[in-house]
């Protein structure tokens, strides 16, 4: 197995959320140079500089030698993943049982999330503006958590509902405690009174209290995020795949990152950009149908000394060439009536593009313009890079959506570049070892156009 496939393992164990994405990125910007954009009073061709956007998306910048006004080289890719989030008043008591009420973010299979252990990964913010950072489960001497399902035995109405339903939204609490060994213990030789209600919920509070400090009243300001427990790990007897969440679409934001830190100075500007909430339409702040990519780079034209930075930022983005990098469904060959083989991407076929996206008349798509794929191929080509197009299943088999169609929205040629998954969206995905050192290769080619 090569250094970047451990790198990556690495990366995808310790980076569960956006904000520790940012933050190990961010970190591994300025060992290599780079500097916050809000310590840099000019730039210059060779600068090298990031801006971070309310610790949960990301552009960085290297300025080449030519104007920046012909156009960025951009590599883009999204950090968040589909998960369970924690409901702003969470914490009740059920019968004994103490659970976090969840509301789920993007699109999971219900019925994936119940029964498999579960780590708490996020950060609460207190009134007093200190931060408290929320990590449990990775830990060998951290508890789990779990969201508890029906026996068989007792499975059979349930067994007869569609597999959207037999798990309802509601039912995905997460079970955090239940009544302690002392309680327990003594519980038969109590009379149930007033002063016992959400005696165990009591408990795990004054646990939160005692460890970090926290009330039941600063969930509201907290953002805790339910994702599965455990490290990523090489997959199969040859250790040809890798097994772990969140690789759509911190695959292809890692290589992308790798790609970006490692590439050479060049003429045209190297730009990357890592946003959040494309699971759920890239709305808000920090995601891609935000001002979050075109905020950026005016702030760099500014430094760069243009004097009208409105049509500098724009000449700059409707110029430039990006790489949208997100994944696309692997060839299941135990589900093929569900792909068009001859236009299905393969597993280990190396870097996948996809024309366009969105879902069976295109709904949702930015169609990558021709005369940019044979520029894109040439490229690649040149550097003996193994690539594949696809598209994500049959016509109308159903579709998804990228971040591509935000940057189109500029004038800009884009086309989405990725990887194949396998298992896409479940709480384990698996990709290739190889398609994600090609992805690597195939994004540093881009950068040199």
């Amino acid at each position: 197995m090569s250094k970047i496939c451990d790198d990556y393992i690495d990366f995808l164990s310790k980076c569960k959320t956006e904000r520790k994405c940012v933050a190990y990125i961010t970190k591994e910007l300025e060992k290599n140079g780079f500097k916050n954009i809000n310590d840099v009073k000019t730039l210059k061709s060779g600068d090298k500089v990031y801006i971070n956007k309310m610790s949960k998306a990301l552009v960085a910048l290297k300025i080449g030698t030519d104007d920046i006004e012909n156009g960025m080289n951009i590599l883009g890719a999204h950090i968040d993943s589909p998960r369970l989030d924690i409901k702003s008043n969470p914490l009740y008591e059920q019968d004994g049982l103490v659970y976090l009420n969840t509301h789920y973010y993007g699109g999971i299979k219900k019925y994936q999330w119940t029964a498999i252990p579960l780590s708490l990964e996020g950060v609460v913010f207190l009134k007093n503006g200190k931060s408290v950072e929320i990590s449990i489960g990775d830990n060998d001497d951290d508890p789990v958590f779990c969201i508890t399902d029906i026996l068989p035995h007792l499975a059979y109405e349930q067994m007869k509902k569609t597999a959207s339903e037999f798990i309802e939204a509601e039912l995905l609490d997460v079970l955090v405690g239940s009544p302690s060994i002392e309680y327990a213990k003594n519980k038969d030789n109590k009379k149930d009174t007033d002063t016992e209600k959400d005696i165990n919920k009591k408990n795990i509070l004054k646990l939160l209290k005692t460890k970090y400090n926290i009330d039941e009243e600063d969930f509201l300001s907290s953002e805790i995020e339910v994702v599965p427990q455990g490290k990523a790990r090489y997959s199969g007897f040859d250790k040809s795949m890798i097994l772990g969440y969140g690789q759509d679409d911190r695959v292809c934001a890692y290589s992308s990152f790798r790609a970006f830190l490692d590439s050479k100075n060049t003429k045209r500007t190297s730009c990357l950009i890592l946003s959040d909430k494309e699971e759920i339409g890239s709305y808000g702040a920090t995601g891609m149908d935000s001002c979050l990519l075109d905020n950026a780079i005016s702030d760099v034209v500014y430094l760069l000394g243009k004097k009208d930075t409105n049509i500098a930022t724009r000449h700059t983005l409707s110029s430039s060439y990006m790489l949208s990098s997100d994944v696309n469904a692997a060839f299941d060959p135990l589900n093929p009536a569900l792909y068009d083989k001859q236009n299905a991407s393969k597993f280990a076929g190396g870097l996948v593009f996809n024309k366009y996206t969105g879902s069976r008349g295109k709904s949702g798509a930015s169609d990558a313009n021709p005369e940019f794929i044979a520029l894109v191929r040439n490229r690649l080509d040149s550097d003996n890079i193994k690539y594949q197009f696809a598209e994500l299943g049959k016509v109308e088999a159903g579709g998804g959506g990228t971040i591509a169609l935000y940057a189109a929205r500029f004038g800009m040629q884009v086309i989405d570049a990725g990887v194949s998954v396998l298992s896409m969206h479940a709480p384990w995905e698996i990709v290739s070892s190889y398609d994600f050192e090609e992805a690597y290769k195939g994004y540093y080619s881009f950068l040199q156009i």
